[in-house]
């Protein structure tokens, strides 16, 4: 039988504030995410009987319309102890209101329309908590800081921060050649694009959304140059343009670089990341794993990998 309309009416001082996209991602845990961004965008779900955009903050007695949506069942979570003994090992720091995570690169931070868990469901899993939320995102090959908030109020808090670019990011990686300044700051609009073949991608295009890289020189190779990078906008995919558009792609980078190369991952870790929240100073730092160093000692050799 296909399930009727649901309207659910927002009376929980916990979802006030929240962005609906987030709110229906929790809610509708069975449902791909390609799929709630869809019903979203097509006015499918409704608030207060409007079409709503995905960002919109949810208010005290709105009305959420959610649209019947014939899902099948997902295979419960099984996770290996391995998996559990290297999330747990993973853990920078910890308190009552977050988790501060250095994740290892090729663990998606989610599920998705391929992947059964990611670092969230698998988090849950290991706390048996389903209140944990992702405050923000990296890419699945790329490793380094991630977290975790444990309950509404901690997201809103992180997510506030991160809005208001209060936050700084710190990266780590090694680009392909010689950088021609030891330092550079590059202001390059990005926008988000579709290659033919339906996959998702970011390049630099004057109608794009404004983007700032800092740049700056730890130590070259023969091949290549140990970089740090300071990120002042959170695009999408922002460091692999930003260092591709100044002719430097990435080491490892197969999406942006070199789909030949003999790097065996990204060569991109997010090192440190510190804000302010509810008067609390947060400052965390993840050191590179022996993966990235053992990349860089066999380019420190004059090994050529791209």
């Amino acid at each position: 039988m296909m399930p009727k309309v649901e309207v659910r009416i927002i009376s929980d001082d916990d979802e006030v504030g929240r962005r609906l996209d987030n709110y229906l991602l929790t809610y509708l845990k069975k449902v791909p995410r390609e799929l709630i961004y869809r019903i979203i965008r097509k006015g499918e779900v409704r608030v207060n009987r409007r079409r709503i955009k995905q960002g919109y903050r949810l208010q005290l007695g709105d009305a959420v319309r959610i649209p019947p949506i014939r899902t099948r069942e997902q295979t419960p979570i099984k996770l290996k102890d391995d998996l559990r003994e290297l999330i747990e090992s993973s853990i920078i720091f910890e308190d009552d209101y977050l988790i501060c995570f250095n994740k290892p690169a090729g663990l998606a931070v989610h599920g998705g329309s391929s992947l059964n868990f990611g670092l969230i469901e698998a988090v849950r899993e290991c706390r048996e908590n389903s209140k944990y939320e992702l405050a923000h995102r990296i890419d699945r090959d790329t490793s380094g800081c991630l977290i975790v908030c444990k309950n509404r109020e901690s997201l809103r808090w992180v997510q506030e921060v991160f809005k208001d670019r209060q936050v700084s990011k710190v990266y780590e990686f090694f680009s392909v050649g010689q950088w021609d300044n030891r330092h550079k700051s590059v202001h390059k609009k990005l926008m988000r694009y579709k290659t033919p073949w339906g996959e998702r991608r970011v390049k630099v295009d004057a109608l794009g959304k404004s983007a700032r890289t800092d740049f700056r020189i730890i130590k070259k190779a023969a091949h290549a140059t140990r970089m740090e990078a300071v990120l002042h906008t959170g695009r999408t995919h922002q460091i692999r343009v930003h260092s591709k558009s100044c002719g430097n792609p990435i080491v490892g980078d197969r999406k942006y670089g070199s789909k030949e190369g003999g790097c065996p991952r990204l060569c991109l870790h997010a090192t440190r990341l510190s804000f302010v929240m509810n008067d609390l100073k947060y400052k965390f730092e993840a050191p590179l794993g022996e993966d990235l160093e053992a990349i860089w000692r066999q380019i420190d050799l004059g090994a050529q990998l791209e």
